[in-house]
């Protein structure tokens, strides 16, 4: 820490807590009531994610153990995994139109954040020596060597499975192969990075495209955007792997008294490893369900039925998309279905009078005026 001013690691490590909620909000799109959101966050962070965080990397009794986390792969991945598939249950499905048709909505900008989102990880593993290291570099080096072979793998099994590549499906296993470097990216060697991006594209593709087909808790829960998966499965398999691939070296340059894992004659490591997993799927599934309980007894978790069917943007009292200004929604002015608008973009009811559009009392027309206008249909005619 003496690398930095205090100020810069309490912004680093903010931002460490700011993607794990971000993460698991993932499992709860589509049906969340906002404002239990607003309250379930701070909480959770206070009760759920600091505790974690400092067993892990405040000298909290995992470190004292020997537990390696290098940057997050507990702390960050199996949390938002683990508390993101327990929300979602106490929460409740989306709409099973919802779920039955799920669409991405862009897969051209799925990519750029996914570009982003790889180019990034390089700070947040390579950041965490806390110096420009050859340990840093290291990290870097890992996290682009796993996250790429994590990627072929997993489009290796889309094809062989599903007879064509996917772009989604690659990113998928993107996102597994960052995931699970994480918690060794800078104590393994570049081998064992090649070997977890195998197991990472492999390990998740067949928990996402298997067990939650064939287990009927998957079915259950509505894990909106498979964070289980691509989370918590994967950080479990990059925390546990760890236990295995560490090396004596590695370790040291990160500052550990680790004798590295199992490949140096330290099979105690992997003990540690499940250990560390296990405590941190524990803490996440009693606090998130403690806050959840809580919570439902003072606001609904989730939205109602009748305003997912205007859809979960309609709390914002906004139109999350409007093309060419067709079938837009006025939600701040309390509209429940689709209107059309002019050029300028105003909205209002729609009727048809003598080819004059109106609203439903005839007194407004949505061409050229507001609902509360108090031009006429007929004034609107003249014009």
């Amino acid at each position: 820490m003496a690398n930095y001013p205090m100020a810069t690691m309490v912004y680093f490590q903010f931002v460490f807590a700011a993607i794990t909620i971000v993460i698991m909000s993932g499992s709860f799109l589509g049906r969340m009531n906002f404002t239990a959101w607003m309250i379930f966050v701070p909480f959770w962070i206070t009760f759920s994610y600091v505790v974690g965080a400092f067993s892990l990397w405040g000298g909290g009794f995992l470190a004292a153990m020997g537990v390696i986390d290098y940057s997050g792969g507990y702390v960050i991945h199996v949390s938002s995994g683990t508390a993101g598939f327990v929300g979602a249950w106490w929460i409740g499905p989306r709409l099973a139109k919802d779920r039955e048709d799920f669409q991405p909505n862009n897969v051209l900008m799925v990519l750029v954040g996914a570009g982003i989102l790889w180019i990034g990880w390089n700070g947040f593993n390579g950041g965490d020596p806390y110096a420009a290291s050859t340990d840093a570099g290291v990290a870097v080096l890992n996290t682009n060597i796993c996250t790429a072979m994590s990627l072929l793998t997993w489009t290796m099994w889309d094809i062989a499975y599903y007879k064509k590549p996917s772009v989604i499906g690659a990113v998928n296993g993107l996102i597994c192969g960052l995931v699970a470097i994480t918690p060794g990216a800078g104590v393994i060697d570049g081998w064992a990075a090649i070997t977890m991006g195998f197991l990472s594209g492999s390990i998740p593709w067949f928990s996402m495209n298997f067990t939650a087909k064939y287990f009927r808790i998957f079915t259950i829960i509505d894990d909106c955007l498979g964070v289980f998966h691509t989370h918590a499965v994967a950080g479990f398999v990059g925390g546990m792997f760890t236990g295995v691939f560490a090396t004596p070296d590695g370790c040291a340059a990160y500052g550990l008294t680790n004798p590295g894992g199992a490949i140096a004659g330290n099979w105690k490591q992997v003990w540690l490893q499940l250990v560390g997993a296990l405590f941190i799927i524990g803490l996440n599934i009693v606090m998130t369900s403690i806050i959840f309980c809580l919570l439902g007894l003072v606001v609904p978790l989730r939205m109602s039925d009748a305003a997912l069917e205007i859809g979960d943007d309609a709390v914002h009292g906004e139109e999350a998309y409007a093309i060419f200004h067709d079938g837009q929604r006025s939600l701040l002015y309390g509209d429940t279905e689709q209107h059309h608008v002019n050029a300028g973009g105003e909205l209002g009811h729609m009727n048809v009078t003598d080819g004059i559009p109106v609203n439903h009392d005839d007194r407004m027309a949505t061409g050229s005026v507001r609902k509360d206008s108090p031009v006429s249909g007929e004034e609107l005619k003249q014009e």
